[in-house]
């Protein structure tokens, strides 16, 4: 069988560079058109997190999708099946779109500002990486001849987790005009429009019924649409310029706040007149003025949002008046200069340099600017699938996090990872609660989720997925090695290990014949295209992982912490037999090796289907999902997406070389690719199986997924598991980076055309900067006390105020950076031929030069 084609980078770019022109610190659209304009809604969005406001335009039309979402902010249903069975999930989640308060429309002469009709003689919008903003200026024409020119900003803040600040800034540059502006707030949820006498189609996220396959078509991607009343209306409150919405879920009965303000700033000449109305679902404050040739007017509105599950939108509407207390007397500068100094310490800490390769670098500090506005102020729920951009998937976190995001968070910033661990502890008791209905012990946390409940309706390719405890407690584990935070292990950590691995020496059953082996069957791996079998390798290989971590965790806790111990007993009921028998299990895990292929079949039947033959099958039928039915996928040898492959990336230390090479030709070719996951993994396998130019092509899809939009549905949101992946694709891919089990060691693999790589890693505690071409590998403790990895099978001891390079490839004498000589440094030629290269810093020696900063 051959590879799947797929190209290379600048076949996956196909942003059109006349619009998108390369920039390695931001996103910029120098051309308005409406083509994309859905997928723009969310490349151009602003977030931190927690609030995210999608990219639609400040006069609210045209928007493919209108949407500003808060994390965790859903309602639920019931969840009706045709035939219902016990277990069944029962409560549907779906975040919602909250009230908006992005519309700031201008009418000069009466004449509106519409982009789509408007003639403009510049415009240019920005999404900065370093400053967080989203800005947008241009020079509009008006039909009777006057030339405007409008500036505006938005920003969802960083430092204040509540707040998003806009400003809205013309000029009158030919002639005088009487000039309108209407800043508002819409509910647009329940049915809420502009002030507008211009009739444009819109459509908010998460509209499309899940039973409607007119239109657009069917997706179970997409979220649900809500049949009735979302937010019923608590608070309306108007105070001069400043104006409160409150809100409860019908059925959640969560609640919700948002409130704005509003300053002007123009020349005293000018005299405006300020009017405001407040209704349930609108709030509208008016500014009316005659604006002179050459004179500016700026608006600032600031916002807040905040929600609760118990607490009153009134209360809720103090809050919000609180936080725009604060920001309205901190000033715009210094909030927008809080903003570049939170992002300049998470590039500091984040950044991956791609050197010499201008457009790859843009796409990826796209990706990991889209990381800090998943995760930043992620604090208390989780991060869904879309992160704040879309409704897609509902908003519901997946193992995505776990496996994708997570190991960025970790080994960068280790207390986001610290957060998103954190709700899901909070989450074990609803885990438990679940565990119960599927007759199992221990916690079984749900497959798709906001409030901790399964919300799957589809148990074959959702709750089967039995591996999502196993992720969980394998990004638990590499957060716990990264970051040594014991403290977080002793108090909430372990008993997600404890419960997790209850689960499986429940589920799992012993079967002898000959040796005994230990089995799990009735599950559903990664790929989804194969369900509910019998001893899927990956679900077998974590679960593995997942009992001796659990065994070894308490092992430590009982010889360093005993009073820390006897808390673990007595608050999980540990039996003293319990951690033996999850070892027993563990050692004695069945995973399938076919000795005449030379591969580990994905479960047990696998092999025994026939072939799908992706070649012949055209490209209008893919993804395979929305084009054939379940059984008819499910009958064949057909991947969604990496599952053995995944699983020996994740537990490389499992299996050999020359397993994972087999295993990657004969699972490759059958790997449609349909999942947005997919790429990246087979990036990071095709690397170190010696695929380069294959990898490369994988890391081109996974690098331009949402910016150039190949999978045609960025539109409900951007993919943040993807994005979380391109940075392990960079790390772990071509950077070579591996942590089992705590031992750290890199392979760098750099593509040819690259000339280098740079990138940061905590290791326990300590913040290593790597440098990588390809003949060197340099190493320096950016903070902390120091690390031990290896390189290439070669020890490495790397201490503050002393870079270790690695040579590569040369059989010369080492150099370190700046050092003309090798009497001040210690080299030892391994047998593979790497040379290690130490060097203690003298500044008072002449011939010493401080190492350039990495990144």
């Amino acid at each position: 069988m051959k590879h799947q084609a797929i190209g290379n980078v600048e076949a996956a770019d196909k942003l059109d560079r006349t619009r998108y022109p390369s920039d390695e610190w931001a996103l910029r659209e120098v051309t308005y058109s409406e083509a994309g304009i859905g997928a723009a809604e969310s490349v151009f969005s602003v977030a931190n997190g927690y609030l995210g406001m999608r990219a639609n335009p400040e006069e609210g039309r045209p928007a493919a999708v209108h949407g500003t979402f808060v994390n965790g902010f859903h309602e639920t249903n019931r969840i009706r099946h045709a035939e219902e069975a016990y277990g069944f999930a029962t409560v549907g989640q779906t975040i919602v779109s909250v009230p908006d308060t992005k519309v700031i429309r201008l009418y000069v002469d009466d004449e509106p500002l519409l982009l789509t009709v408007a003639d403009l003689d510049s415009y240019e919008r920005t999404l900065d990486f370093q400053s967080g903003l989203l800005t947008r200026d241009l020079i509009w024409r008006t039909l009777s001849g006057k030339r405007v020119r409008i500036r505006s900003t938005r920003m969802v803040s960083f430092t204040e987790r509540h707040l998003a600040v806009m400003t809205y800034e013309f000029t009158m540059l030919d002639a005088g005009a009487p000039v309108a502006v209407s800043s508002q707030i819409l509910n647009r949820q329940d049915g809420a429009h502009e002030y507008s006498d211009v009739s444009v189609p819109v459509t908010s996220l998460g509209s499309h019924r899940a039973d409607d396959d007119s239109g657009p078509g069917f997706d179970p991607r997409r979220a649900e649409s809500f049949l009735g009343r979302v937010l019923q209306p608590q608070v309306q409150l108007r105070r001069d310029a400043r104006y409160v919405l409150g809100y409860a879920a019908t059925n959640s009965r969560m609640t919700l706040a948002v409130a704005a303000d509003h300053r002007i700033e123009a020349s005293e000449a000018i005299e405006i007149d300020e009017t405001g109305v407040v209704r349930p679902d609108a709030a509208e404050h008016m500014y009316r003025a005659y604006v002179p040739v050459g004179c500016t007017v700026r608006i600032v509105k600031a916002v807040a949002y905040h929600t609760s599950r118990g607490a009153p939108a009134s209360e809720l509407g103090d809050r919000c008046e609180r936080t725009l207390d604060r920001a309205l007397a901190e000033g715009v500068p210094a909030l927008h200069g809080a903003q570049r100094e939170w992002l300049a310490g998470f590039w500091k800490r984040s950044d991956v340099i791609v050197h010499g390769q201008p457009e790859i670098q843009q796409a990826v500090r796209w990706c990991l600017f889209q990381l800090a506005q998943g995760v930043g102020r992620a604090e208390g729920v989780g991060i869904p699938a879309k992160g704040v951009t879309g409704s897609g998937y509902g908003g519901h976190y997946f193992w995505d996090s776990e496996i994708y995001v997570l190991p960025f968070c970790t080994y960068t910033t280790p207390r986001f990872a610290r957060n998103a661990l954190r709700f899901r502890y909070t989450m074990l008791p609803a885990a438990r609660r679940r565990a119960r209905e599927l007759s199992s012990e221990g916690a079984l946390y749900p497959w798709r989720t906001i409030n901790g409940e399964e919300s799957s309706a589809y148990y074959a390719a959702g709750t089967a997925q039995y591996h999502i405890d196993a992720d969980i407690a394998y990004a638990l584990s590499q957060y716990l090695r990264a970051s040594q935070d014991t403290p977080f292990l002793e108090r909430e950590g372990i008993d997600i290990l404890v419960e997790t691995a209850r689960m499986w020496a429940d589920l799992g059953f012993w079967r002898g014949n000959g040796d005994e082996q230990f089995h799990i069957h009735g599950v559903t791996g990664p790929d989804e295209y194969t369900t509910v079998v019998n001893d899927n390798v990956f679900t077998n290989v974590m679960a593995q992982f997942n009992l001796r971590v659990a065994a070894r965790a308490l092992a430590s806790i009982r010889e360093t912490n005993s009073r820390a111990y006897q808390q673990v007993v007595a608050r999980l009921g540990l039996e003293e037999s319990e951690p033996a028998e999850w070892l027993r299990a563990a050692d004695a895990m069945f995973i399938a090796y076919d000795s005449r292929l030379h591969i580990h079949p994905q479960d047990d039947q696998f092999l025994e289907k026939e072939v799908w033959n992706l070649a012949e099958t055209p490209p209008d039928k893919f993804p395979l999902l929305l084009h054939f039915h379940p059984l008819v996928i499910y009958r064949f040898q057909v991947l969604k997406q990496a599952d053995v492959v995944l699983g020996e990336f994740l537990r490389g230390s499992e299996f050999t070389l020359e397993q994972k090479v087999a295993d990657f030709d004969y699972y490759d070719p059958l790997t449609t690719g349909d999942s947005s996951l997919s790429g990246v993994t087979q990036a990071i396998m095709a690397a170190e199986v010696g695929y380069q130019e294959l990898a490369q092509g994988y890391f081109a899809k996974a690098l331009f997924l949402d910016l150039a939009d190949l999978h045609h549905n960025t539109v409900e949101g951007i993919h943040i598991a993807s994005v979380g992946g391109v940075w392990s694709a960079l790390v772990f891919g071509f950077g070579g980076m591996r942590d089992e089990d705590g031992k750290i060691s890199f392979d760098p693999r750099l593509p040819e055309l690259w000339t280098g790589l740079t990138f940061n890693v905590t290791l326990g505690g300590t913040r290593v900067g790597v440098d990588l071409d390809h003949e060197r590998a340099v190493f320096t403790v950016e903070e902390g006390t120091g690390a031990e990895f290896t390189v290439r099978g070669s020890p490495v001891v790397v201490r503050p105020g002393a870079p270790v390079t690695v040579d590569l490839v040369s059989d010369t004498e080492p150099r370190l950076l700046g050092v003309p000589t090798v009497e001040d440094y210690t080299g030892a030629r391994r047998a593979n031929g790497t040379v290690i290269t130490t060097h203690t810093p003298t500044p008072s020696d002449p011939r010493w030069v401080a190492p350039e900063p990495i990144g």
